[in-house]
């Protein structure tokens, strides 16, 4: 009997490791059908999930009901299972080198619980050759265990979309690998129990690995395009997002607009593709190039402001300017990576005040992270407001309240470019990227 049938049968188990964004979802989504076992070391997170509650706000209540799962951070509970997938975080140092950290701690989990015939399923996005090259040998190491003859690896790469609620984890193509034959059909056999698109068998672990990293590098370098683009249409006096409607009246046009490139994927993954190039004597120029321009947005926006308030002729002290919007996209309650704070940062080096609101974010988080807590209410009146995060709680704004939350010669920065066909109505000074 294969490892799939024996999951089917309940005879075997599955656990997840890391229950944030990427690992609940995945975790209820087997429990509907399977034995999981859902793993953290937050055992605070943990005690909620117990509940019923996702931290990450992105689940309902009735999402847990009636699945098969149990929740745990006590790793002596894991050696039951006889699937392990990773799905921890990948985030970089201050230095933007990879942290494997948290790869590293997981392998190490899983080499103390693993027993010969189990397999081990990695999701975490990272760069190609990762897996087999920094995992496996951990795992080895602690069990005693050899990969092919003992036990079997797979990678599986993740391709949630946080706040995408048209495009849940089972509604999107799921790419494969395995170290052989016989771990690529069990694996792909497992996964197509709950992807209604089926799999894709990519044709190695590493070409797996790089597939999902290519996805948003390639976002990446073409978002630094239009960001690089922005710039050069501010100083001639267009507006970038008139640009690319017009632009886009060509069927081949790509409609990638500007903006601040945050989050855990679009921003951290292309400096994992440029650690392995890096570690192999290649320095590769596009790539490098795209990461320093989306870096570089966030202060090129706070030096607008800047700029602003010293053409008015105003003391930048005692200037207050209000940020709509703290976490790295919209709808969501993550601020992971959020680049309004190097915003805020920005502003703040020049002496700014700076109140920041966000319907979603968490003001204790913020604090914890960043070291600022979001604005309670909106006070103002302000100097300036840049609206930075396009929540549906800001779309339903009347364009005229903007203008009553500002001082009389403030402004408006639009980095969505929302309000670009109402800009009359604003009474403010206007502009977006």
């Amino acid at each position: 009997m294969g490892l799939f049938q024996q999951i089917e049968s309940g005879e075997k188990s599955i656990c997840v490791i890391g229950l944030g964004y990427v690992g609940l979802p995945i975790a209820l989504e087997f429990a509907k059908k399977f034995n999981v076992v859902g793993f953290d070391i937050n055992a605070s997170r943990v005690a909620l999930m117990q509940q019923g509650i996702d931290p990450s706000k992105e689940m309902d209540a009735s999402e847990f009901a009636n699945r098969k799962i149990v929740f745990t951070s006590d790793p002596e509970t894991i050696k039951s299972c006889s699937v392990y997938i990773v799905a921890v975080p990948t985030p970089i140092n201050e230095a933007n080198e990879p942290d494997l950290k948290p790869l590293i701690g997981s392998s190490t989990a899983v080499g103390r619980a693993i027993s010969k015939g189990d397999y081990v399923i990695y999701e975490s996005t990272t760069y190609p050759g990762c897996t087999e090259e920094d995992c496996v040998p951990v795992i080895e190491e602690i069990s005693g265990l050899k990969m092919y003859t003992d036990f079997k690896v797979g990678y599986s790469p993740e391709r949630i979309n946080p706040g995408d609620k048209e495009r849940p984890l089972t509604k999107i193509l799921k790419i494969v690998s395995g170290c052989d034959e016989e771990s690529l059909n069990e694996i792909a056999k497992l996964y197509e129990s709950i992807i209604e698109p089926g799999v894709y068998r990519a044709a190695s672990i590493k070409v797996a690995e790089a597939a999902k990293i290519i996805e948003n590098t390639q976002r990446d370098v073409n978002i630094s395009l239009m960001n690089e683009l922005s710039m050069i249409f501010d100083k001639v006096g267009i507006n970038t997002y008139d640009v690319i409607e017009a632009a886009g009246t060509k069927w081949n046009f790509h409609k990638y607009t500007p903006g601040l490139v945050g989050g855990h994927c679009i921003g951290v993954d292309p400096y994992y593709l440029l650690h392995k190039a890096e570690s192999m004597g290649l320095h590769p120029r596009v790539i490098a190039a795209g990461r320093f321009t989306n870096d570089s947005m966030a202060a090129h926006i706070a030096q607008a402001a800047i700029k602003k308030l010293n053409k008015r002729g105003k003391v930048v002290k005692d200037c207050h300017i209000l940020i709509m919007g703290a976490t790295f996209k919209e709808n969501v309650a993550d601020i992971r990576n959020s680049k309004i704070v190097d915003i805020v940062n920005e502003l703040k080096s020049y002496s700014v005040n700076v109140d920041v609101v966000d319907p979603h974010a968490d003001s204790e988080e913020l604090k914890h992270e960043y070291g600022f807590e979001l604005n309670p209410v909106i006070q103002g009146p302000y100097d300036g407001i840049i609206l930075a995060v396009s929540h549906n709680e800001y779309l339903t704004l009347a364009p005229q309240w903007y203008g009553e939350h500002c001082k009389p010669d403030g402004f408006l920065i639009d980095l969505k470019g929302i309000y670009r066909d109402r800009k009359a109505l604003t009474g403010l000074e206007y502009s977006s990227l």
